[in-house]
């Protein structure tokens, strides 16, 4: 399975190179001195998976568009797979460190705490906390948190997912088991873990939706992992049980999408949007598209940063504006229109005309939300610092890189929280 994985990804960087001539710079034309002094420098990789689990596979792909935009190759990078959330990834940070790296990522944001440990030791190297969240309090200066405004590109899979519901009601297949008592249709969500980042997520994606169809109630089931494709694959067989007839997802495999493909090829009218990877291999009829974070930006950035001795941010986050999130190409079983509206959305987007968390577009137990804060101050989950309702919507990743819109709104339920 990893060969073929392994071919797929030689395949994906060949064409992701290709595209990135229309967006990125070319690397300029080094001197011998640069180019032996490139030989050099080195770029740790501290990953909580492999090329199997969708979000690593998309950091992979990131690492290597980035250093071929930057001359570089892949004896440039220390690559750590599988490294676990305690203290193997300190002791994979210090090897890298060890093997001569300049700079060394982690992935994962229960990686945080032991990257910051080995940024305390080794004030000479840079450190990147992908997803992380206390770079800004720590008041080092070699140690950096980064993601992505992946909720910008949820929002707009939401607004796909939505256009092709409007094509169901219009064809009359809502039936009535995809009705709940209060007269909403039944979308689901299958996320991982409770947190803010897949709260943003699932939110972004239901206002999107809901931006297309009002009437829309959704259920999110947890599988309390960030890669499962069982239990992935069994929550969404759940949530279409229950009735839902759309299903979107915060979590890492392509189980839930196969849950769809399955059931729509059984007869039970049921679409999906996936996330981090195109699912339509996993699901050709089923699968409408997938948010995705477009890697390569941000470690273009970082590499080049720390290859010229160059600062960069403390908190980096950025969205459809410089590229650093997409959508993958619309499947087949999208509504027609499909293109044209999320063009728009996008454009809306970068243009500030569109905000994703706009306070009028949704209520928290029947009232506009006025108030909500972005920073945990103190480690106990509840973010208790920096008002981010201003301006008329939530200020997502503005204090901070990692998603801080935790709220429940209102016609989202937790099925097992």
């Amino acid at each position: 399975m990893k060969k073929i994985i392994a071919l797929l990804l030689a395949v994906v960087m060949v064409c992701g190179l290709a595209a990135c001539t229309s967006t990125q710079k070319p690397a300029e034309t080094q001197q011998p001195a640069e180019a032996a002094a490139n030989k050099d420098f080195k770029v740790g990789a501290v990953l909580v998976g492999d090329e199997n689990e969708g979000y690593t596979y998309a950091h992979i792909v990131g690492l290597q568009k980035a250093l071929a935009n930057l001359g570089l190759s892949e004896q440039n990078i220390v690559w750590k797979y599988t490294v676990g959330e305690d203290e193997a990834c300190y002791d994979a940070c210090i090897d890298c460190v060890d093997q001569g790296c300049q700079l060394v990522i982690t992935n994962s944001y229960g990686h945080q705490s032991f990257c910051k440990q080995a940024a305390e030791e080794h004030p000479e190297v840079q450190f990147v906390a992908m997803t992380g969240d206390t770079a800004r309090a720590s008041g080092l200066e070699n140690f950096h948190n980064a993601f992505t405004k992946i909720y910008e590109a949820r929002y707009v899979g939401g607004i796909v997912a939505g256009l092709k519901l409007q094509e169901l009601i219009d064809e009359g297949k809502v039936e009535s088991k995809n009705i709940d008592a209060d007269g909403n249709i039944k979308i689901g969500y299958v996320g991982a873990y409770p947190y803010a980042e897949v709260v943003s997520g699932y939110t972004a994606f239901f206002l999107g939706l809901r931006s297309i169809v009002p009437n829309v109630a959704m259920g999110v089931q947890y599988t309390n992992s960030w890669f499962n494709i069982t239990a992935e694959n069994e929550a969404a067989k759940a949530l279409i049980a229950d009735g839902c007839i759309i299903i979107g997802q915060h979590a890492d495999s392509t189980g839930a999408p196969a849950a769809c493909e399955e059931a729509l090829n059984a007869g039970t009218t049921v679409y999906c949007v996936g996330y981090n990877v195109d699912m339509l291999s996993a699901a050709p009829n089923a699968a409408l598209t997938s948010p995705t974070n477009e890697w390569d930006v941000f470690y273009t950035y970082a590499i080049d940063a720390v290859l010229n001795g160059k600062a960069f941010d403390t908190n980096w986050a950025e969205g459809f504006d410089k590229d650093a999130v997409a959508i993958t190409p619309l499947g087949p079983s999208c509504a027609p229109g499909t293109q044209e509206a999320v063009d728009k959305a996008i454009a809306d987007l970068k243009s500030g005309t569109l905000h994703v968390f706009d306070t009028a577009t949704f209520t928290v137990g029947g009232e506009e939300v006025t108030s909500a804060f972005a920073t945990d101050t103190d480690g106990d989950w509840t973010n208790d610092a920096d008002e981010a309702v201003f301006d008329g919507f939530f200020h997502e990743s503005y204090f901070q890189s990692a998603p801080a819109f935790a709220l429940r709104i209102d016609g989202i339920t937790e099925l097992n929280n």
